[in-house]
């Protein structure tokens, strides 16, 4: 597959994962409190699944690694919400077993393609570390999340959420450019500002409830 179709996928990902933190952080300024509308969970569900196929034509495990492991949390906001089950039954059957057929679609002749993703040319053994660790972070942000959501019985984005969405992220800027990947630090060079951006609010919004 051409690089510019591999690169499409990518930057189209990175639009929807824009494009959610850009609605969440104006209904966030006009409340001008940290607000979660059901759209950014929408979003973030179709943007996992395009970055999951882009880290797979990329070989980059780290990649895949951080959308497997948030895919079904944003499945469970959308029912906390009350929103996954306006979903058509079809729609639903088909986001519940896209990760299983990406599974499949994983296997080659029976195996998994390891060697291909643990030993790739061009990411060294040190870069696929940092990799790994910023999607670590980066996704634990939304276990961090869930946990949260589920003690509180609603889907909330809580402030230790946005500390760990700030640190993954400026990780995963240090590996993309590294990797010299142009999704990656275009995606997470926006998103740390409004990271930044929903600290701001929550610390203003602590200090006026003092």
């Amino acid at each position: 597959m051409s690089h510019w179709l591999i690169y499409s996928v990518g930057f189209v990902a990175q639009i929807l994962f824009s494009s959610r933190l850009i609605i969440q952080w104006i209904a966030s300024e006009k409340q001008q409190k940290v607000i979660t509308p059901s759209v950014f969970w929408t979003l973030s569900l179709f943007a996992s699944f395009l970055l999951f196929i882009y880290g797979y034509l990329r070989h980059d495990f780290a990649i895949m690694l951080g959308q497997s492991l948030t895919y079904f949390i944003y499945i469970r906001n959308l029912q906390l919400q009350g929103e996954w089950k306006r979903f058509p039954m079809v729609a639903q059957w088909i986001l519940l077993l896209i990760p299983s057929l990406i599974v499949i679609y994983y296997f080659n002749n029976n195996k998994i393609d390891v060697d291909l993703l643990f030993k790739n040319e061009n990411i060294p053994f040190w870069l696929l570390i940092l990799g790994i660790i910023s999607q670590i972070i980066f996704t634990f942000r939304f276990i961090y999340q869930w946990i949260y959501s589920e003690f509180k019985k609603v889907s909330a984005l809580p402030f230790g959420f946005w500390l760990l969405s700030l640190v993954g992220s400026l990780l995963i800027l240090i590996y993309a450019i590294f990797r010299e990947d142009p999704v990656l630090f275009v995606g997470h060079g926006l998103g740390s500002i409004i990271y930044i951006r929903n600290i701001f609010l929550i610390r203003k919004a602590n200090v006026e409830d003092d």
